[in-house]
C-alpha cells in the first residue's frame, strides 16, 4: 500500500492504490446504517492505516459524509510529515497506553461527530432522551440534575418533565462546562433564532446526558472495586464504562440520513485497546472495556442498525478467535489484506530483506 520513496529514514511514503479493496470499503461506507461492523485485518505493514488515512478518509470527511478516526496506537496525524511516516516508526514506544487515555480518545472523537450532527440540525434534545430511555433508569439522577424544584415534586414529576428541567438548567448555567457541546461564534451565523435555539437545546441535552451517565458510573465505583477484587463479572457494571460512547453511537445512528448526514467511525489498531493498562481499581479492566464496546456495537447493528464502524487490526485474534468469543461465525464483515504484488514488493524493498524463495 505504501512504499518508501527512498532509503533514507523520514522520506515521504508513496501511496499505492488498491482499487478493489478501496471499492469494497467505500461501498460499505456509503450506507447510512449497517447491520454489522467491518473488520479490516492483515499483517502489520501491508498498508491498512495508509489505505484508511490517505485514500478513504478524505472522501469520508466530505459532507454529507463525516468520519471520526481513532488510532489507538498513536494519535491522529497532526502534520503531513506525521501522516507519511513509516508505519513501524509508530512502534518505537513499546509502553502500553493507559485505558483512561484511550477512552478519552474514543469519546472525544464521537463527541466531535455528535457536535457536527447537532450543527447540521440532525440531533435534538428529544433524540438524546429517547436513546437514554432505551437502556437507563433516569428518574433519580434527573431529580438531582433538575435542581431543587424537581426535589419538591419528585413524587409526581415524570421523566420528560425532569428532563426538560435539567436541560433548561444546563442551558441557563455554566454547569457541566464543555466546549465541545457549546455553539461557538460563527457556528450559527446563517441560522434563524429558532434553529439556533434548537441547537443550543440539543447541546445542553448532551451535556446533561454526559453528566447523568458519569453520575451513574460514579455510583457503581465501589461495586467495580469489589468486582475487580473478587475476579467476578457483571455485565451491567462493565457496560457502565461504555455507556457514554455507546449512547453517542445510538444517537448518531438514529440521525444518519442519505445525502444529509452520513457519519462513520474508524477504529485503527483496535487491538491496542484490549491490551491497555489501568491502575484504577474502580475502573473496568481494558479487556472488558474492549469487549463491552464491541459487543454493544454488534448489538446495536443487529437490533437497530448502526452507523458504519470500521475496525482495523494486525492481531490474529480477530481473524481466528474473536468470532468464537462473540458467539457467531459471521459476527463481523471480514476483509483481509495480505502482502504485496511483485511490483509492490520491489517498491517496499522487500527483496533486501527476504530471498526470492521466501517471497
Amino acid at each position: 500500500m505504501a512504499a518508501a520513496a527512498g532509503g533514507a529514514a523520514g522520506r515521504p511514503w508513496r501511496v499505492i492504490p488498491r482499487p478493489v479493496l478501496e471499492t469494497v470499503l467505500h461501498n460499505h461506507a456509503l450506507h447510512p446504517r449497517v447491520p454489522q461492523p467491518l473488520l479490516l485485518h492483515g499483517p502489520r505493514g501491508v498498508g491498512k492505516s495508509t489505505l484508511l488515512l490517505n485514500r478513504l478518509l478524505p472522501q469520508w470527511s466530505d459532507p454529507p459524509h463525516y468520519a471520526a478516526f481513532v488510532d489507538f496506537l498513536h494519535p491522529a496525524p497532526t502534520s503531513p510529515a506525521h501522516a507519511t511516516a513509516a508505519p513501524w516508526s509508530l512502534l518505537a514506544d513499546s509502553t502500553p497506553p493507559t485505558l483512561p487515555s484511550l477512552r478519552l480518545q474514543l469519546e472525544s472523537a464521537l463527541e466531535e461527530l455528535t457536535r457536527a450532527a447537532v450543527l447540521k440540525g440532525a440531533v435534538g434534545s428529544k433524540d438524546v432522551l429517547a436513546a437514554l430511555s432505551r437502556s437507563h433508569g433516569l428518574h433519580t439522577a434527573l431529580s438531582r440534575l433538575a435542581g431543587p424544584a424537581a426535589g419538591r415534586g419528585r413524587g409526581t414529576s415524570s421523566v420528560p418533565v425532569l428532563w426538560a428541567r435539567a436541560v433548561l438548567a444546563a442551558t441557563s448555567s455554566a454547569r457541566g462546562e464543555d466546549p465541545t457541546f457549546r455553539i461557538g461564534e460563527g457556528d450559527a451565523a446563517n441560522c434563524s433564532m429558532e434553529e439556533t435555539a434548537y441547537m443550543q437545546e440539543a447541546m445542553a441535552a448532551l451535556r446533561v446526558a454526559k453528566e447523568l451517565l458519569r453520575m451513574q458510573e460514579g455510583w457503581r465505583k465501589e461495586a467495580l472495586r469489589e468486582m475487580n477484587r473478587t475476579g467476578r463479572f457483571s455485565r451491567p457494571l462493565v457496560n457502565s464504562a461504555t455507556d457514554w460512547p455507546c449512547l453517542l453511537l445510538d444517537v448518531l445512528s438514529g440521525a444518519a440520513e442519505v445525502d444529509f448526514f452520513q457519519p462513520k467511525l474508524v477504529l485503527n489498531n483496535v487491538d491496542v485497546l484490549k491490551r491497555a493498562t489501568c491502575e484504577d481499581e474502580t475502573m473496568v479492566p481494558a479487556a472488558m472495556y474492549h469487549d463491552s464496546f464491541i459487543w454493544r456495537v454488534i448489538a446495536l447493528g443487529a437490533n437497530e442498525q448502526c452507523l458504519p464502524v470500521f475496525m482495523s487490526t494486525s492481531d490474529g485474534y480477530y481473524s481466528s478467535q474473536a468470532f468464537v468469543d462473540f458467539g457467531f461465525p459471521n459476527i463481523f464483515i471480514s476483509r483481509e489484506t495480505f502482502g504485496w504484488t511483485q511490483q509492490e514488493a520491489k517498491l517496499h524493498m522487500v527483496s533486501e530483506f527476504f530471498s526470492e524463495k521466501e517471497l
